[in-house]
């Protein structure tokens, strides 16, 4: 489906110069002289390149739709993933660099969605939060406030975290995946 140049919005996955491209950030500008025109931030669904184009009214891109589809994450074999197809039970093995820094929240038989472009799998969405248990968490500092104070802890996939002072070793807490944040504690 083509669409105007200054049509796109932040998330539209489209094709330019050969590549699947998905929008990052859009700024409309208007200039005293000459026409207006979209200054986006692309960034490469394939390799996570980023690229910034200026996009005129009269230019026209091709907008793509991916394919979403639930698998559930088997194990890890060396640098490659095990998932499997929830519907035909069907296994693939992807990089682990389609992940990128979230492998590491990865829990077997965790559901995941795969994003696909012509039956070819681009990236690989974990859910927001997962839950964690905390092996190892630093002594609170006395004298600090209480407010903002947060103190480093390690969980049990090895990511480094900061924490409430209240969180000690052996607490399950839950953890944004793509911010490497605490969220809270579990119940």
């Amino acid at each position: 489906m083509k669409i105007s140049g200054v049509d796109i919005r932040p998330g539209n996955n489209i094709e330019y110069e050969g590549g699947l491209w998905r929008a990052v950030k859009i700024q409309h500008t208007q200039p005293g002289k000459g026409g207006a025109y979209m200054q986006v931030e692309l960034k490469n669904l394939i390799d996570g390149r980023k690229n910034n184009v200026r996009f005129r009214s009269a230019e026209s891109v091709e907008r793509i739709r991916l394919d979403t589809k639930d698998f559930q994450y088997l194990y890890a074999e060396g640098d490659m993933l095990v998932f499997m197809d929830t519907e035909t039970y069907e296994q693939i093995n992807l990089p682990q660099d389609l992940v990128g820094d979230a492998a590491a929240f990865l829990q077997d038989g965790m559901m995941v969605m795969l994003e696909m472009y012509e039956e070819r799998p681009i990236s690989v969405q974990l859910p927001e939060t997962v839950e964690a248990t905390v092996v190892e968490a630093d002594a609170v500092v006395k004298g600090q406030t209480a407010s903002a104070s947060y103190k480093p802890a390690i969980l049990d996939n090895g990511v480094r975290v900061m924490v409430p002072p209240h969180i000690v070793t052996g607490t399950r807490i839950v953890v944004d995946v793509y911010e490497r944040e605490y969220v809270k504690r579990a119940d």
